[in-house]
């Protein structure tokens, strides 16, 4: 029997390319999205495509965060735009940032894989060249890895782990993997205000931009 995986797959370009890396290492995938009232639903449409393209399958969560806190939540809050890319992360934690997402989307990661019987959890997170968020750091990842192995049954059998191979890539790094695995690049969407076409202006656009130019390729989702 293939050992089993899920996947935290939002539809943008790093859950992307760390759906075709847990594929590429023999696991039958099982993906989890969430729709917790971000400003659009462009990503989501994007997850569908992917799982489909990596013969997946795709669970869509409906959750609730009436308490905000986010510009990513709140359409009336102004997104940081036009920033530097070498400025972004020296910063501080920008108001994109949702709060503790990650640990409650682990925490739902990791009662599926115990439901299904998976071996591993991945997450797309990375650091090096990214917005800087909090519960996107190794250590915050090392430490929630601990404390789902503690706190699960598989985790204790020693049958479960967390994984985050990207978390000390660059973007330009990721783009070179994610082509390698022929992940299909051109169904992903990193942009924070949604629309037909990607504004061009917010870090996570920014970002992406400065990773495709790095890379030397023509971004496939790009205007």
């Amino acid at each position: 029997m293939k050992r089993k995986a899920v996947v935290l797959l939002s539809g943008g370009l790093d859950s992307a390319v760390t759906l075709f890396f847990a594929k590429s290492k023999g696991y039958e995938c099982h993906c989890l999205n969430f729709d917790y009232g971000q400003r659009h639903g462009v990503e989501m449409a994007m997850a569908k495509r992917l799982a489909r393209s990596a013969g997946a399958g795709l669970k869509t969560v409906k959750i609730s965060l009436p308490w905000g806190g986010s510009s990513l939540l709140d359409k009336k809050s102004a997104l940081p735009l036009r920033r530097k890319p070498g400025t972004i992360k020296k910063s501080g934690v920008p108001s994109t940032y949702v709060p503790a997402r990650n640990t409650i989307f682990l925490s739902f990661a990791a009662s599926y894989a115990e439901a299904i019987g998976a071996n591993a959890i991945f997450i797309g997170a990375h650091y090096e060249d990214s917005s800087g968020y909090p519960d996107c750091r190794p250590g915050y990842l090392e430490a929630i890895g601990r404390a789902i192995k503690m706190g699960t049954k598989r985790g204790l059998e020693n049958k479960l782990k967390l994984e985050f191979p990207l978390i000390k890539m660059s973007k330009r790094e990721i783009i070179g993997l994610g082509q390698r695995l022929r992940a299909p690049l051109k169904y992903t969407w990193s942009c924070y205000k949604g629309g037909g076409l990607p504004c061009g202006e917010c870090d996570s656009c920014v970002l992406r931009e400065k990773g495709f130019k790095e890379a030397g390729i023509k971004d496939p989702a790009g205007k």
